[in-house]
């Protein structure tokens, strides 16, 4: 990901939506709907306190991130639900294993999926695709695009489309009913950075920018993260988008997995003159790693126990762990190490990190996000301008398959192989 846009999105994570008043009712991020805590009164006795305790310590919220808005206690832990004026809620615990409620949710784990055929792996599942960012049009728009000299420009969005649209129907041949999130260089929520401006203009005077400028001159205006075009671009592809995507996730479709496609990079310099970089590697993404100032936002808090609660993470890690052993098999990438504090390792495995993304985070089913490639890297900038094609070519000097279906080869075969429960390492 490009580490302007990273810095970027450090500081969107901290904007809240506030009330006139001093002492806001909800603390909230932006764009958030108000959480609706009486939904989790469904999880009550599903989860024993040992099981809860290992989630928040290890995966969610590591390093006591939750410490001063969960009480965990020998039967019950006490959520604050509201800051101002304090507000709180109880989840009761199952006092054994033996005695846990159903979990309530609308996806199915692997293990409740009823037997399938075995030319036909996938028979009863249903799987979204989110082909991550827009592309087209708005990859500029996004930070999604970079040329080099006079070549065909990179942009993430269309190639996410390009590889979900190879995945799609061979994940049908193989049983799976199969929903595409969007099917076109087009986004899908209503809104766009016009109609953003007002809540661009209170996030900017929010952050002490009473008097932000309307536009930005070009893209390597210094002061443009400070405009209200800027601010409200960024709503507009950042977070309504992917709030958008998510109702259609959670309400519409609900799909027992979701896979989020992505292609990495890395900070290219200036927009009109990047730079290649030496490395090129692999990594997949599960929710967690909260840190202690993204759960003072009411709805944080909200969408991390949902998460927690609804069992997404075992189903992600094991998941995520076969389709990582089989893209790293397809492509031959390293695997990317976090040297920063907003990520974990998950389950000691190279491949997988816990990390707190909005689309992983509000996305209530289990989560597939994938980062392989680093497009600013000479070898696989070269496999992008050769394009899609049928078998091998020499490319990067080496004969390779197209980048889109080797892509698209290492995920259906690890979604394959995890629904018709092959052993790792096979």
């Amino acid at each position: 990901m490009h580490l302007r846009l990273l810095l970027r999105l450090a500081f969107l994570t901290t904007l809240t939506i506030c009330s006139p008043a001093h002492l806001p009712a909800q603390q909230r991020s932006v764009l958030a709907p108000a959480p609706e805590w009486a939904e989790l009164e469904r999880f009550q006795e599903t989860i024993t306190r040992a099981e809860f305790q290992r989630l928040l310590d290890e995966v969610y919220a590591p390093g006591g991130a939750a410490k001063d808005f969960i009480e965990v206690r020998e039967g019950e832990a006490v959520i604050v639900t509201q800051l101002r004026p304090p507000s709180k809620w109880t989840l009761r615990f199952a006092r054994s294993d033996g005695l846990r409620q159903p979990v309530p949710r609308f996806w199915k784990p692997r293990a409740e999926l009823p037997a399938a055929p075995p030319e036909k792996p996938l028979e009863g599942l249903h799987i979204a695709i989110d082909p991550g960012h827009l592309g087209g049009a708005w990859a500029r728009m996004e930070e999604r695009w970079f040329r080099m000299g006079a070549s065909e420009p990179v942009m993430e969005g269309t190639m996410t489309l390009r590889v979900a649209q190879l995945i799609a129907p061979r994940l049908e041949a193989l049983g799976a009913r199969v929903s595409l999130l969007r099917q076109a260089l087009e986004p899908v929520t209503p809104e766009r950075p016009a109609t953003l401006t007002k809540a661009a203009r209170a996030e900017l005077q929010r952050a002490g920018r009473p008097s932000a400028r309307a536009t930005y001159t070009s893209p390597d205006d210094p002061t443009r993260g400070s405009t209200v075009q800027w601010q409200s671009e960024l709503l507009f592809y950042r977070v309504s988008e992917i709030r958008r995507r998510a109702e259609i996730v959670n309400r519409e479709l609900q799909p027992d997995l979701t896979l989020c496609l992505h292609f990495n990079a890395e900070a290219w310099g200036e927009p009109l003159a990047p730079e290649f970089v030496p490395r090129n590697h692999l990594h997949l993404l599960l929710n967690g790693c909260y840190s202690a100032g993204e759960l003072r936002n009411d709805d944080v808090r909200f969408d991390m126990l949902v998460k927690l609660l609804n069992g997404s993470f075992e189903e992600e890690a094991a998941a995520s762990a076969m389709v990582a052993e089989s893209l790293a098999r397809e492509t031959q990438l390293a695997p990317y190490t976090y040297t920063t504090g907003n990520a974990v390792r998950v389950k000691d495995n190279a491949y997988l990190w816990a990390r707190n993304l909005l689309a992983n985070r509000v996305y209530r089913n289990p989560v597939v996000f994938l980062e392989p490639y680093v497009m600013n890297s000479r070898p696989v900038w070269e496999r992008v301008q050769a394009g899609d094609y049928d078998g091998l070519r020499m490319v990067a000097g080496e004969s390779r398959k197209s980048i889109y279906r080797e892509y698209a080869d290492g995920v259906v075969e690890g979604v394959r192989r995890y629904y018709a429960r092959d052993e790792p390492g096979q």
